[in-house]
């Protein structure tokens, strides 16, 4: 994980956030360029502790899909004229965030939900994961596998998510915390790393951002 953070940042930048669609929403019998073209936002959702926001752009990022086939049918969008899914989904993020950096890898296998795995899911998934149209008429049945969408993406978005933690550690009254630098930590070790996180932030500030940080400057 470390690596492929390494690789997908660059000008300062250290930190990517964690996306994942959980299962795939793909109906069952639909193709993967049919389940992709239904979506004009991606759709996976925000793992990474913060208040999720739509993100319209990204630096970079590497995306894996695991458990979905390319089937033929009858062209309706440039997604169904890919010759196979590995070209459907780079094709796909390229649309989605045009002039970012994107890697994408398939994996035939789905992701396998035998016990002792939870089973949380939803009555609408089959036993393959994917949804149904309506809960089945029979008893429900463990789901046994599940397509998977993930993504380790860096985007402006992260510059929110490092401006909050800025705030928060900068608001702590570190004299109740004696214990903390007991352990070895200096105070000036402290204020230097908190600078370096508010640097960080600024890493990943695009112009959308800069109003925004000229608040926050103003309220520091």
């Amino acid at each position: 994980m470390t690596h492929l953070a390494e690789t997908l940042n660059f000008s300062g930048r250290k930190v990517v956030a964690a996306w994942a669609a959980l299962p795939f929403p793909a109906l069952r019998g639909c193709s993967l360029p049919d389940t992709l073209h239904t979506y004009q936002d991606v759709p996976w959702k925000l793992l990474s502790s913060w208040r999720e926001q739509k993100v319209s752009c990204c630096f970079a990022q590497s995306v894996v899909l695991r458990g979905i086939h390319k089937e033929r049918k009858q062209p309706v969008s440039p997604l169904h004229t890919c010759e196979s899914t590995e070209q459907i989904l780079q094709h796909y993020l390229h649309t989605v965030f045009p002039g970012a950096f994107s890697t994408s890898h398939v994996l035939e296998q789905p992701c396998s939900t035998l016990p002792p795995y939870p089973q949380f899911f939803s009555p609408l998934l089959s036993r393959q994961g994917f949804l149904l149209d309506r809960p089945p008429s029979y008893s429900s049945t463990a789901v046994e596998s599940l397509p998977v969408l993930a993504a380790m993406q860096s985007s402006p978005g992260l510059h929110t998510l490092l401006c909050s933690l800025y705030k928060d550690v900068q608001q702590l009254n570190t004299r109740r915390w004696a214990s903390f630098f007991a352990a070895g930590v200096e105070q000036g070790d402290f204020q230097e790393a908190l600078e370096e996180l508010r640097t960080l932030a600024q890493c990943y500030k695009t112009g959308f951002e800069a109003e925004d940080s000229e608040d926050e400057a103003d309220s520091d």
